[in-house]
């Protein structure tokens, strides 16, 4: 069977996509020479790994939705699943650079979301576990099949700009949040009935009768 390496080369987003999308430059190698691997339909678990990152105040008061107030954070800080990504590798003998698609949201009711949102600088740890299908061919010629193992990963440290160049790209100068319907109904008669011309002044207006927050 294939023994298989797998490294993130880069990461960049792809300006020509329809919305947000993220390519992992991702170079795969096979330790046999002598195999020729035909394709592979490849698999992958995105994850942040929140704990292998220092936070300034500033993130730690921004991260307090997700994971509490920082003195927990021994206990609340955890790793969190961003995403679930494939995509067909072609055939190759050696090593080849393929790219993997990784599709974005800016939905704030996601957790990947709310953590990338709240970091100012910096670089967000990745660990990227692999799984699917190898169809490959040994010196006699004959197909074969097998299955990746279930402890081939790789990690990459994502710069923090890349992913908010990449949101004000599609979303300039805008967010994303989704309501619960019985939510936004409300919402839309308390806008209907003041004659609010937008959904900002809506929230503003409504924001504007909101003590403010007193530090602790």
């Amino acid at each position: 069977m294939p023994d298989l390496t797998f490294a993130v080369e880069n990461i960049v987003a792809d300006q020509d996509a329809a919305t947000p999308l993220l390519m992992f430059g991702l170079r795969i190698g096979c330790v046999d020479p002598a195999i020729v691997v035909q394709s592979i339909a490849l698999r992958c678990q995105v994850q942040i790994e929140a704990t292998r990152r220092h936070y300034d105040s500033e993130e730690q008061a921004r991260l307090v939705d997700l994971f509490g107030e920082p003195d927990r954070w021994s206990r609340t800080l955890r790793t969190l699943l961003w995403a679930h990504a494939g995509t067909v590798v072609p055939g190759f003998t050696g090593n080849t650079l393929v790219n993997l698609p990784v599709p974005c949201t800016f939905d704030f009711n996601v957790a990947a979301t709310k953590y990338f949102h709240s970091l100012g600088q910096g670089e967000i740890p990745l660990a990227l576990q692999f799984s699917g299908t190898i169809f490959y061919s040994v010196p006699d010629g004959s197909l074969q099949v097998a299955q990746i193992p279930w402890d081939k990963e790789a990690t990459y440290r994502l710069p923090v700009g890349v992913w908010r160049e990449m949101m004000d790209l599609f979303y300039p100068n805008g967010a994303w949040l989704r309501l619960r319907k019985d939510v936004f109904e409300q919402l839309l008669e308390f806008k209907s009935q003041r004659g609010i011309p937008t959904w900002e002044a809506a929230i503003e207006r409504l924001l504007a009768g909101v003590p403010q927050r007193v530090p602790s």
